[in-house]
């Protein structure tokens, strides 16, 4: 293990110190640079243009290109990236993860690969957490970029598809992730070309990368349409489960945060409900109904995992404590969370498009990314999105102290400590960062604070709108900011005048976060470019994080210190503890990580299907002459289906009537053809005569419509609504067979090799269904007038 060990971190210098050769080679251009005029500076663009034209790569003028982004941020924005900015700006080039600590400039590093890669005219993607952010990079950067002849465009929910075309033909487009997501989704369900508003997925820079390709891969991304309407059962539902005791009727498993009736509680639904047997499978509908009922009662907590704002039910994300507009919790949870709170039901929605984070971000051609905390995902980032991890040196060393973990029997006692500790800062004026991992902590943590008249902002979920300006004025001398999280990621915290010599901005942590990432961030606020700064955790045996995983074994380590854990007043400091917790939270990571891949292995199976979809459909969407070549190969295949499926055994056995049937009901009137027509023929004499009048329909179809483009207009409405109407409902099957398959477990075999297969069943049956539907479709109906847009 310890060779093993070395060999890594060796590997890791030896990496290090060949990007450090390579900014070195930028900065020899530096004098050259410096020396040129603005215009002879600014026509370094068109040169560069002219040489990837004439065979040179991005590899080839990198230092140089590197050195020109370099001159220009200089005299456009007044900033000079540093030698450690240089070496992730080339990390970001090569489709990598630039680890680089909070404060050391990610978005000025960014800007060297991103001009580069914008020359080649493919268009290169910044992506950030929120629109806020991409708004204020694309406008404070895009200086740069416009002075050196590039165009820089934004995309938002808001924005029309006109709008969000401009910013995609952009040389270089700042986004959201989510929002790249639905425009992939929406672009291949578009009937028409002009309605689609992406190019092709080239070069991404994913700012905060473990927010966005981590945390956010386990929820795919969905676009729904309406389903069928159950909210009776949920009020129902909700009603029973509220009447139930634990233990006795139900049980919660902490760990794994799942919650399933006893024996006792099965009684009592089957007596409540009126069934024989629960789990008849006549009453599935019932059962799934109940297991979200519990789920939403007794697992899924208010102003923790959701908010209730004017009547309505809205997730806050678990990693950065905002909340999640416009998202909604899949499978009729969200619907058993609304029966709980009493507010509308809203109905439950059908999937007509869905794809996970990792599949959307895998199909750029080349992806990178820059965080402060990648390191303890970075086995993840190399096996799911092929990008190696590597850390930065900082530009100047940290100076933050880290103390240990300090521990408390309840959370009453915690917090009254926390309390003391800010008390105590605060008079002095030392600015404090208090991060805590839910709404409602921060609630009563401020109700404290002001109980001691402690003046303080609270930054949660419910006024996320303001938190770029709280986050920016939490260095202020005096300033008590109560933050979720990770709220304001990506703004820097500054330290006011003469809040160095109080010993900069302290951290201090109300809980630790299941992910050491999000302690990391959390710690990382302070301390930016060799400020001062101090970090300290302060935890109680009552934490979530502790009563799932941590408990029994600290109860143990303080029996053996003879520590009385009802003592009100005790306070363990101690460096086995920090250990303790941090490997309860890898357990965690790893239960993540797992779930993250189950949901990927998954949705690899749906993402063969899907782009098999979506590129014959864009095939249709971009033809611009004829589709005879799509269609009458789909009526030839499902002619020979019905052939072949009536023509079996012997030929005095074969059902020439069931041909005739077909022929009358999918191809043809039905006086055009019986069975004698077909007697003594083969079945390859079968299909001919059968595609012979297809083909006679086909050319009535072409007479009744005035010129080509008609038909072609004709066969695209035909075929795409057959494709999306059979695709909307193969998604949806597969959802639920998903939710189903798990099952099978228990019969010893494994869910996903029967996903896989019952999935390509499932995909063969649906292109036969297709095929025989758009052959109907095409061939029974009437023209009666022009077929216009």
């Amino acid at each position: 293990m310890a060779n093993i060990l070395r060999k890594w971190v060796e590997s890791d210098r030896r990496e290090l110190r060949r990007i450090a050769r390579q900014a070195r080679k930028v900065e020899e251009y530096a004098d050259q640079m410096a020396s040129l005029k603005d215009e002879e500076l600014q026509a370094k663009t068109p040169e560069f243009k002219e040489r990837l034209a004439n065979g040179e790569t991005l590899d080839d003028i990198l230092p140089e290109a590197f050195a020109v982004a370099r001159e220009g941020a200089k005299r456009v924005l007044g900033l000079y990236p540093f030698h450690v900015q240089i070496m992730g700006g080339i990390v970001l080039h090569g489709g990598n993860i630039a680890e680089m600590k909070t404060g050391e400039g990610k978005t000025l590093t960014a800007t060297m690969p991103v001009y580069l890669n914008a020359l080649a005219g493919k268009g290169v993607h910044v992506i950030t957490v929120n629109e806020y952010l991409s708004e204020r990079d694309a406008e404070e950067m895009g200086q740069l970029y416009h002075w050196l002849g590039l165009s820089v465009g934004v995309n938002g929910a808001e924005r029309t598809a006109d709008e969000k075309r401009a910013a995609y033909a952009a040389d270089i487009l700042y986004s959201t992730n989510s929002e790249i997501g639905f425009d992939y989704l929406r672009d291949n369900m578009a009937v028409y070309q002009e309605d689609q508003v992406q190019r092709g997925l080239n070069f991404a820079i994913v700012d905060e990368v473990d927010s966005i390709l981590i945390d956010e891969a386990r929820t795919p991304l969905i676009i729904s349409g309406p389903g069928t309407g159950t909210s009776k059962l949920y009020q129902q539902a909700d009603r029973f489960v509220k009447k139930l005791t634990e233990e006795d009727d139900y049980k919660i498993d902490l760990e794994s945060k799942t919650v399933s009736l006893t024996d006792d509680g099965i009684k009592k639904a089957e007596q409540y409900f009126n069934l024989d047997n629960l789990y008849d499978t006549d009453n599935t509908a019932l059962t799934h109904h109940l297991d979200q009922a519990l789920r939403a009662n007794y697992i899924m907590m208010l102003d923790k995992d959701y908010v209730v704002r004017d009547g309505e039910v809205l997730i806050v994300d678990s990693f950065t404590g905002r909340v999640m507009e416009g998202r909604r919790f899949s499978d009729g949870l969200h619907q058993a969370i609304e029966a709980k709170e009493h507010v509308e039901i809203q109905e439950e929605n059908k999937t007509m498009a869905n794809i996970t984070y990792q599949n959307l971000f895998r199909m750029y051609s080349k992806l990178s990314g820059m965080t402060g905390t990648a390191r303890t995902e970075m086995e993840e980032f190399r096996e799911i999105y092929n990008m190696d991890t590597i850390s930065i040196p900082t530009n100047m060393p940290v100076a933050r102290v880290d103390e240990p973990d300090l521990l408390y029997p309840t959370l009453t006692s915690k917090f009254h400590a926390v309390v003391r500790k800010i008390d105590e800062l605060h008079t002095k004026g030392q600015p404090i960062l208090v991060g805590t991992v839910a709404v409602e902590t921060s609630e009563y943590l401020s109700h404290l604070l002001d109980e001691k008249k402690i003046p303080h902002v609270v930054l949660n979920a419910k006024n996320h709108a303001k938190e770029a300006e709280i986050v920016k004025n939490a260095g202020q001398v005096g300033a008590v900011t109560i933050a979720t999280n990770m709220a304001g990621r990506g703004t820097d915290i500054k330290l006011g005048p003469g809040v160095r010599e109080l010993g900069g901005l302290a951290v201090i942590g109300t809980e630790r976060h299941e992910s050491r990432r999000i302690d990391n961030q959390l710690r990382g606020r302070s301390g930016r470019q060799g400020d001062p700064g101090l970090s300290q955790f302060y935890l109680s045996l009552e934490d979530d994080l502790m009563k799932r995983f941590g408990g029994d074994r600290i109860k143990a380590f303080l029996q053996r210190l003879q520590v009385d854990d009802d003592d009100e007043d005790v306070v363990i400091k101690s460096r086995f503890l920090t250990r303790q917790v941090e490997s309860a939270q890898k357990r965690v990571e790893g239960n993540n990580y797992d779930s993250r891949k189950n949901v990927l292995q998954y949705d690899d199976v749906m993402r063969e299907q899907r782009e098999i979809i979506y590129k014959e459909r864009q095939k249709v969407i971009t033809e611009s002459e004829s589709l005879d070549n799509v269609l009458m190969p789909m009526v030839e295949r499902t002619v020979q289906r019905a052939v072949d499926q009536h023509t079996l055994g012997d030929q005095k056995d074969w059902d020439l009537n069931r041909i005739v049937d077909f022929a009358s009901e999918v191809i043809t009137k039905p006086e055009k053809l019986q069975v004698a027509d077909l007697e003594g023929l083969s079945t390859t004499e079968i299909v001919e005569k059968l595609m012979t009048l297809a083909n006679e329909v086909y050319d009535e179809k072409k007479d009744q419509l005035y010129d080509a483009a008609q038909m072609l207009e004709f066969e695209k409405v035909v075929i795409l609504r057959v494709v999306d109407s059979h695709w909307t409902d193969h998604i949806d099957m597969m959802d639920q067979f998903r939710q189903s398959v798990g099952l099978r477990g228990y019969g010893q075999r494994n869910p996903l090799v029967e996903y896989q297969m019952a999935g390509y069943q499932m995909f063969e049956q649906m292109i036969t269904d297709i095929e025989y539907e758009a052959t109907r479709l095409f061939m029974k109906s009437e023209i009666r007038q022009n077929v216009t847009r």
